[in-house]
């Protein structure tokens, strides 16, 4: 189902819970006479409010969604066709990375604090049941491991040509995927809305509802996740939503969750077949706003796709080291679009050495975080950057950047 992103994001900014207001009455000029029957009885009195429920310390932990839609090798990219090699590169840039990528229960469970998970974690989704879903992104996924869900539509599944059938859903999910819903005929509010709103919550009732109650049939399990169709939320959906029995909700407004975002309007990167910065922002996370980092914390595994200074994952007795990357290998590079970004500096002022293809700089201000972040960036001659980013993160040994140097 093709998103237009530009109007829908206009329209997400605009008030779509307005109701009706009420207008006070205006009181009379004179007080009315005493009445002759006897004075009303008491009301009764007001029912003490129920208290909320306790909210679950935040923890620092940060999660990043990415959502995909369709995969093709060979037709044209758009927004919602990503190349499968591309795909397999990001899956790769995320292994490299040492980002883990957890499945959504454990997401949830997190979310409810009954789980700890580790910071900068993945949660992988896949729109509508297209076909590719299966014969694409599938094998992939399989193949690193990387637990997935994806947001069915009840009137798409076993729909013939490039939907997914059941039989391709339920191998899925012996191997990695869960079920989430998409409503019943991927259906944008506006239109309903406007029929008034009796018409809208039957509409409603009926997307939520009937969505849920046909997958949980179908292929078992809860089903307690909801893509929002286009990411557009409206207030009438929230007493549904928890009706229904939904615990988790996404649009696809990007940004990072934390513990404290709300479950009703749950960020999403949607991964675009034709901007790959929107996956590079997706799986960038600032070293510095995060969470707290233990003193010589271990890094999960990470590899780069060319040689970098310190290694990834490194643990260097230096505050101010030498960053650099070797990019003799990167072909067709137009240094003038060179970039190197620090955690907690921003852009500095790497240098490009022509002979040796050296882009590096000399920390000038004594690094701070026990972990430290590096990001490098370029564009080929056509003006097009890396399908995988280049970054890295090593860490700092804080008790031997203090010792004083040993004399040789």
């Amino acid at each position: 189902m093709t998103i237009k992103f530009a109007p829908l994001l206009f329209a997400l900014f605009l008030p779509l819970s307005l109701s009706a207001q009420q207008v006070a009455p205006t009181a009379p000029a004179t007080p009315p006479a005493a009445p002759a029957t006897p004075s009303a009885p008491e009301p009764a009195p007001t029912p003490a409010p129920v208290p909320a429920p306790p909210t679950v310390p935040d923890d620092g932990v940060r999660v990043s969604v990415l959502g995909y839609h369709d995969f093709s090798e060979t037709a044209p990219e758009t927004e919602m066709i990503i190349r499968t090699s591309k795909f397999r590169k990001q899956m790769e840039a995320i292994k490299n990375a040492g980002l883990p990528v957890i499945p959504m229960a454990d997401f949830q469970a997190w979310k409810r604090g009954e789980k700890e998970i580790a910071d900068k974690s993945i949660v992988i989704t896949i729109d509508d049941g297209w076909k590719a879903s299966y014969t694409d992104a599938y094998p992939i996924l399989k193949e690193f491991g990387f637990p997935f869900t994806v947001f069915l539509y009840k009137n798409y599944v076993d729909g013939g040509g490039k939907a997914l059938t059941s039989d391709m859903i339920k191998e899925m999910q012996k191997h990695g995927a869960t079920i989430g819903s998409h409503s019943v005929s991927h259906s944008y509010p506006g239109p309903h809305r406007r029929k008034g709103a009796e018409a809208y919550v039957k509409f409603l009732r009926t997307e939520f509802g009937d969505s849920k109650t046909f997958l949980e049939e179908k292929f078992g399990g809860r089903v307690t996740t909801f893509a929002y169709p286009g990411g557009i939320h409206t207030a009438e959906m929230d007493p549904l939503s928890k009706e229904f029995g939904y615990e988790s909700l996404f649009t696809v407004l990007p940004g990072k969750i934390r513990r404290s975002n709300d479950d009703r309007l749950l960020p999403r990167y949607i991964v675009l077949g034709t901007h790959d910065r929107v996956f590079e922002l997706a799986t960038a996370f600032n070293e510095v706003a995060g969470a707290t980092a233990g003193r010589n914390q271990e890094l999960a595994p990470q590899s780069t796709p060319f040689p970098v200074k310190p290694e990834a994952g490194a643990l260097v007795d230096s505050r101010l080291p030498l960053l650099s990357a070797d990019l003799s290998n990167v072909p067709d590079l137009d240094p003038k679009t060179l970039s190197m970004k620090v955690g907690g500096f921003g852009e500095v002022p790497a240098v490009f050495d022509e002979q040796s293809k050296s882009y590096s700089w000399q920390v000038n201000r004594r690094l701070r975080s026990p972990v430290c972040q590096v990001a490098v960036s370029w564009l080929d001659s056509k003006g097009k950057p890396p399908e995988v980013p280049l970054r890295w993160s090593f860490r700092v040994d804080a008790e031997a950047a203090y010792l004083p140097a040993t004399p040789e």
